[in-house]
């Protein structure tokens, strides 16, 4: 099969390797298309290494089919999505949601089942809260919008130019800022403050996150696009009996992600098959082109996911 590895000097390589094999419980899925996240970009350059047992490959989800019944599936994946075949526990596969095209459903399950274990699993968001989602136009920050709204959360968003703010506006947040040009602190306190923020971003963000909260509130880091450490306000945090939360999807284990994916397919599925939740598809790379992909999500400003296109839906 054709996969694309990593080298010594932290490049993509296309090469050709043996078809996995299955441990037990695991099912084979020939794979149509994979989506691309940021954790890919940190594993090749050597930043996040995959958990023990798992592919050295990059690639966290793909879209494809079952091997033994032909159904057409997403899998979520520890590892080895940049392949034509990947061995994938059973409880970790979903099928594709009705109505949606294989190549652009590639770019689904890693962001909703994000979006729902932290939100919802997590935070325990409910209507009536006020949610802070940082990266608004990125694949997460859509889906988090969306998925707050539908919840009957008041929706508050930071994006990186005044032209996005229109466009998380219109995916339903109810307030939007530029971070490049808002002291987003004062501003977040002029809106009443925040019942839940999801970050990506990290270390730097860290004191005036806590500074942003309600009492109660719960502040979740998913992301160290900033930097990994940050000052914490201690005395503030305990005198708002607030929670910070850190969390990863890609090293739990399977059990976990089971329970995770059945939460996302009662919430997220059929929001999907009605159109109530759209997740925007930046930009489709031929295989041979991942690195172009890669580039798109280092430079930032896209919106929603890239996709890589592995092989024909047709195939």
């Amino acid at each position: 099969m054709r996969a694309l590895s990593i080298t010594e000097d932290h490049q993509l390589e296309l090469v050709d390797l043996p078809e996995p094999v299955t441990a037990p419980g695991e099912v084979l899925v020939d794979v149509i298309a994979a989506g691309v996240n940021r954790a890919d970009l940190a594993q090749v350059a050597g930043m996040y290494p995959p958990p023990p047992d798992a592919s050295e490959l990059p690639g966290l989800e793909v879209s494809g089919h079952r091997r033994d019944t032909g159904e057409a599936v997403v899998a979520l994946l520890a590892g080895g999505g940049y392949a034509e075949v990947v061995a994938v526990p059973e409880g970790q596969l979903l099928p594709v949601p009705e109505g949606m095209d294989l190549v652009d459903a590639a770019g689904v399950v890693e962001v909703c089942a994000t979006v729902v274990s932290n939100l919802v699993l997590e935070a325990g968001l409910v209507e009536g809260e006020t949610v802070l989602i940082h990266g608004g136009t990125g694949g997460i920050g859509t889906v988090a919008i969306q998925l707050a709204r539908h919840l009957g959360a008041r929706v508050l968003t930071t994006v990186g130019s005044d032209e996005a703010i229109a466009t998380t506006r219109g995916l339903g947040a109810d307030m939007s800022w530029n971070r490049h040009t808002t002291d987003l602190l004062e501003a977040v306190r002029e809106t009443g403050g925040a019942d839940v923020i999801l970050d990506v971003v990290g270390g730097p963000t860290l004191a005036d996150n806590v500074g942003m909260l309600h009492e109660h509130g719960r502040l979740v880091i998913i992301g160290t696009l900033g930097g990994a450490s940050g000052e914490l306000p201690i005395g503030l945090l305990m005198g708002k009996r607030g929670r910070v939360i850190g969390t990863t999807l890609r090293s739990r284990r399977t059990e976990a992600k089971r329970e995770i994916l059945e939460a996302t397919q009662a919430l997220a599925w059929p929001l999907l098959t009605d159109g109530s939740l759209r997740i925007p598809i930046h930009a489709r790379f031929p295989f041979e082109r991942a690195a172009d992909a890669h580039t798109v999500l280092r430079e930032g400003g896209h919106l929603g996911k890239v996709v890589l296109e592995i092989a024909s839906p047709e195939d």
